[in-house]
């Protein structure tokens, strides 16, 4: 019933404008923080470019199926790769998300197996502490919370902090 494909540069555009309807669907809905800063325009130029930054698994449905708005591309995983001194190649599982009328569909299943064509040995993501079903999702899969269980902690430097970290850096 799902096509899955993935796309990794010089896509025509309909991986992109999925992951601006899913974004302006939580920027208006979901997020708890309102701070949606990623603008279209950088989607574009980071992604669907020669040398992309990410790539996207889609899910996509056939036409007579299509949602109750239209559309046929109803899901998709937006995904990096990484890699662990410890452990080797890695995916990062930045975006994921399926129209709640298609929920079920299994992309992160897809992606596993993109994950195992690529012979990655692990498959990484974040997901919010608000988030209990995805958390309990993850869970159910197998996923572990290295909060927990490793004492993992995610950090971030962006904006002013990141220049003033990238300012620190001896001069070449």
């Amino acid at each position: 019933m799902f096509t899955f494909f993935c796309t990794s540069f010089c896509c025509p555009g309909i991986s992109c404008c999925a992951i601006f309807r899913k974004n302006d669907d939580i920027h208006l809905h979901m997020c708890p923080f309102g701070n949606f800063s990623c603008v279209r325009l950088e989607l574009q130029r980071d992604g669907f470019c020669q040398n992309p930054f990410f790539e996207c698994l889609v899910a996509e449905i056939p036409e007579e199926l299509k949602s109750k708005e239209g559309f046929t591309v109803v899901g998709y995983a937006l995904y990096f790769y990484t890699y662990s001194t410890w452990k080797g190649r890695s995916l990062y599982l930045e975006d994921l998300y399926v129209m709640p009328e298609f929920r079920g569909i299994n992309v992160i299943v897809v992606f596993a197996q993109v994950g195992r064509s690529k012979q990655c040995v692990r498959l990484q993501l974040s997901v919010l502490n608000w988030n209990t079903p995805s958390r309990d999702f993850y869970a159910a899969k197998g996923g572990q919370d290295l909060t927990v269980s490793e004492g993992w902690h995610f950090v971030r430097f962006d904006g002013q902090n990141l220049d003033n970290l990238a300012n620190d850096a001896p001069k070449i």
